[in-house]
Order: structure tokens, then sequence, then C-alpha cells
């Protein structure tokens, strides 16, 4: 079956050529995307891993007239069978996931509940900031839970609908904005996306197991995982950022999405509760992403602070950073697609946005290309 799927994507394929509506087969034979042998990774090819090699060549073309991106990794069957550097990224580049982070975060919160530090996702907010409680002045806030935290459903708002919690954001976040910051729903009843939400969640968890947020995932992911985190902003406070600022290289992000592909386990090892990740990957808001993206990006949905979208025959699962951050995963595929990208800081409006959006498109227009099972 595997076989006729990529015998009818290559006459595809071959048509559009003919037709002058695509690279040419010495073009797409040109396009070098081989991984890099470092001992770190399994590498094998996408042909011996059921991936047809001309889809591949024509995402790693499409790639290099994306503006900011500076890698692209395919991971099929855990092997690494596609990768390569743009506009000066490279292996060793340590770059930086902004929002992607807030996925760790969530992952974080799974096994502190595995560890006993938390009990249950239905703890309230309120309950870990006891020196806040006099002055809480809207008593929705007391019943908000890690749950709807991590669902953007506490109420918060969006910090990019207005100049003043745009700013909020880039001064830097203190426990006392879950004060400070107005609800604009009750919890529970709606989505917003909220950074400020994803950074209490990760205060929760530092809070709850009588440590940092960085020691807490260095002790039981990073280490486990084998990967090495570069820097991780704090905010005024010390607290390292929950929902953003975290740098790592591709490859190590690319670790990170094949143990969500593999149920939270890595090398045999269950780093992360297959509970955990299942309620993870759900989807808990339809349509939670009102902006256009592109033809292959329209029906975005959230889960624990994991985002999900359809793309032609799949749907799947990714963790997003502004810029164009990705660590998509194709469960019916056994796949992960890593991009990362100039992470735009401090650059918002319609300019960084087009060019986010080059990033988001080239994986989801890849994955609607893949044929069905």
């Amino acid at each position: 079956m595997k076989f006729k799927s990529l015998l009818i994507t290559s006459t595809i394929l071959i048509l559009f050529v003919l037709a002058g509506c695509g690279p040419s087969a010495a073009e797409l034979a040109a396009v070098d995307y081989t991984p890099q042998e470092r001992g770190d990774w399994e590498v094998s090819t996408p042909e011996a891993q059921g991936l047809d090699p001309d889809l591949v060549a024509q995402l790693y073309l499409n790639a290099t007239e994306v503006e900011t991106i500076r890698s692209l990794l395919v991971i099929k069957n855990g092997y690494l069978v596609a990768e390569d550097y743009f506009h000066g990224g490279g292996i060793d580049e340590k770059d930086r996931l902004q929002s992607a982070t807030k996925s760790y975060t969530s992952a974080a919160v799974g096994i502190a509940i595995e560890e006993g530090c938390l009990t249950s996702v239905d703890q309230k907010m309120m309950e870990f900031f006891p020196e806040l409680a006099a002055r809480i002045n809207d008593p929705r806030k007391n019943e908000i839970t890690i749950q709807e935290l991590l669902q953007m459903r506490a109420g918060y708002p969006w910090e990019e609908s207005s100049a003043e919690m745009f700013e909020l954001l880039y001064h830097g976040f203190e426990s006392s904005n879950l004060v400070d910051v107005p609800l604009v729903y009750d919890p529970g009843t709606d989505f917003d996306y909220s950074s400020l939400s994803a950074h209490l969640a990760g205060i929760i968890v530092a809070r709850a197991c009588d440590t940092d947020l960085k020691s807490f995932e260095q002790e039981h992911l990073f280490e486990p995982l084998g990967v090495e985190i570069g820097e991780w902003i704090t905010d005024w406070e010390g607290n390292y950022n929950g929902h953003g600022d975290m740098y790592f290289t591709a490859r190590d992000m690319a670790k990170f999405g094949l143990l969500y592909l593999d149920d939270g386990v890595y090398e045999g090892e269950q780093i992360v509760p297959a509970d955990w990740v299942e309620e993870s990957l759900q989807t808990y808001t339809e349509d939670a992403w009102d902006y256009r993206i592109g033809r292959n990006m329209k029906e975005i949905g959230y889960g624990y602070q994991w985002w999900s979208n359809t793309a032609g025959s799949y749907r799947y699962n990714f963790a997003w950073g502004h810029g164009g951050q990705q660590i998509a995963i194709v469960d019916d595929l056994d796949m992960v697609v890593v991009v990362t990208a100039d992470p735009l800081f401090g650059e918002h409006g319609d300019r960084p946005w087009k060019l986010e959006k080059q990033n988001l498109n080239l994986v989801a227009d890849f994955i609607a290309s893949l044929p069905g099972e």
C-alpha cells in the first residue's frame, strides 16, 4: 500500500513538472538534505522510512524561499531522515524557542503530578499564592484551576490585545500580575491565549515541588532526554519564564517531539506519563486561532499548551513559538518536523507576521502534500 501511495505521488509530481508547475526531476535530485552523522541520532533516508524523497526534496527546496528559517529537520519512525540549516543556523546553534517553551511547561506539570508534588489539574491557582490572597478583589480568580491555566481558559487576556498588556509582556511578569491583570472571561468559559497563564503554571510547579522550574525540568526532562538547555530568562522575581525564552538546538527540540510522539517514552524510559501526553494533545478549544495563516492552516485548536491543526489527510499537534519555531508531531505518520527561525524578538505587526506565517505554512503544506495512509 505504501509503495502504491509513493508511486501515485511521484506520478503526480511528474505531471506537474511536465505542465511547468514545479521543479524538474533534476532540480529535486540536486536538493541535499542528508543528515549529519554525529552519533546522537540514528539516521536513515526518507525512502527507507516510507516517505517520498521527491516530496521531502520539495520541502527543502521550498525552505530556501523562506526568509527567516534557520533549521529544518524531519524524523520518521524514530530516524532522522532529513536535516538542513539556513541563514546562519547550524547543528550546534541554540535558538530561542519563544512560546514553544509553553509545551515544555505543560510537560513539567504532568511530571509534577506523577511525582506527587501536585495532586491534580483541578487544584486551584490561588492555593500556590497564599501571599496574594488578601489582594484578590475578583472572586472568580479564586476558582481558576491549573487545568484552565494550561488550556488558556483561565479568563486572562491575550497580552497583544492592548498596549498596556503588550508592555507587560515585554517588561516581564511578576507573581502579583495574577492580581493586577483583570479577567476578560469567567474561568473555564472561553479561550484567550495568555502567556501570563503559562508563566503562572510554571511558578506553580516550582513552588509545589520546592525547587525552581529549570532545576525541576533538568532532573526530570532534560537529563533523561540527553539534551542541553542554553539560556533561559527569568522574570523580575527570579522565576524561569514558563511561557517562553528557552534556548535549544533543533536536534534537542526533535527529541522532545519524539518523546510526545512515543507516548512519553524515550529510549525505553517513561519520562512523561502516557496519560498526560494523551490529555495534553486533546483539543479543548476548536478554532483557537482566528487569524488567517494559510490554505493548510485553518482548523487550529488548543490542548494543554499544544496547538493542533488539520493539513490534508492529517491532524497534527505542534509547539509554536513567535517567529515560526515549531515542533510538529504527526502521530499517524510516526513523524516529527522541527523548524527554528529568527525569533523576531520584540517585532510585531504585519511584516513579522508575514515572516512567521512562511515558517508555519512550510510545515503545514508539506504535511498536506503527503498521501493518506
